[in-house]
């Protein structure tokens, strides 16, 4: 699989570029362990240290870290 990491215009945000889709349409965001019910993978990553949010878009993944 290839990911490709941008930045984006918020310093505590990095945006992971996926080679395939993960979402046929629309994005989702996660910002609590709640919110993660169908989603393992942004379960792992809010379970990060520091990591305070996660949104997935059709092709790519950004995650938030607090200050």
């Amino acid at each position: 699989m290839f990911i490709q990491t941008e930045t984006t215009p918020n310093p505590n945000s990095l945006k992971f570029l996926l080679e395939n889709d993960i979402l046929e349409e629309g994005s989702i965001e996660f910002s609590t362990i709640n919110d993660c019910e169908n989603s393992d993978l942004a379960k792992s990553l809010l379970q990060i240290d520091g990591i305070e949010r996660v949104f997935f878009g059709k092709n790519f993944i950004s995650v938030n870290k607090s200050e």
